[in-house]
């Protein structure tokens, strides 16, 4: 199948990166600058993992999302929360419908260049605290972009049933470079060690049994 892949720059979209360039006909990659603290630090490694694999990349501006959404996980927000993953206070780092609008992008661009699907690494590690991640969401706006789109494109989401650890472990049969890939919402010099991604990050690889490239500025 032809599709294009939406690549953060994290270890979940570069591991969908590399199992759709096994599995289908990459035609494109998307990544958006929405305005969060972080992207600065993992753009870029959104862009070397295309490089590496001879994917087209490009890069969508979503300025408004930073201007006109309230989240601590933006510029325009306050500080990130600190904690397990799946606390409470992680919801602070909630964009309000983020996956809603990058797909409804994504969907026009997919038909525009003649591509058949879309690949999104939502992930069950998120379905505690981001709505736009679960099943109960995928499912409904994956039908709705099928019946908006003359090529009835479709929304593939690999991932939908697997924990972050799950995620690891295929990435790392892959071959995936981890030490390439961000994930630290606080978006310093290096990750931070304390929020919930950085946690989630730690827990990931050492439940995959797999040893951790990432250098924290805090270790526990």
């Amino acid at each position: 199948m032809k599709v294009i892949v939406l690549v953060s720059g994290g270890m979940d979209s570069v591991t969908a990166l590399h199992e759709a360039v096994a599995n289908h006909e990459v035609e494109a990659a998307l990544s958006f600058d929405y305005g969060s603290k972080h992207n600065s630090r993992e753009l870029p490694f959104a862009a070397h993992h295309c490089k590496e694999l001879g994917v087209e990349h490009r890069l969508v501006a979503l300025n408004f999302i930073n201007e006109l959404f309230t989240s601590d996980l933006l510029q325009s927000g306050g500080v990130i929360p600190e904690g397990h993953y799946e606390a409470e206070n992680m919801k602070q780092t909630v964009v309000p419908f983020r996956n809603g609008i990058m797909l409804a992008v994504a969907a026009g661009y997919a038909e525009s260049i003649g591509a058949e699907g879309i690949v999104i690494a939502a992930h069950a590690g998120d379905h505690a605290i981001y709505p736009d991640c679960r099943e109960t969401f995928m499912e409904p706006i994956s039908e709705a972009i099928r019946a908006g789109t003359y090529a009835g494109i479709e929304v593939l989401r690999p991932f939908i049933a697997m924990r972050k650890e799950d995620i690891a472990a295929v990435g790392a049969k892959r071959g995936v470079d981890f030490a390439m890939t961000w994930s630290c919402y606080k978006g310093e010099h290096l990750h931070c060690g304390k929020c919930g991604t950085c946690i989630e990050r730690k827990e990931a690889f050492a439940l995959a049994g797999l040893g951790d490239p990432t250098v924290y500025q805090r270790e526990s």
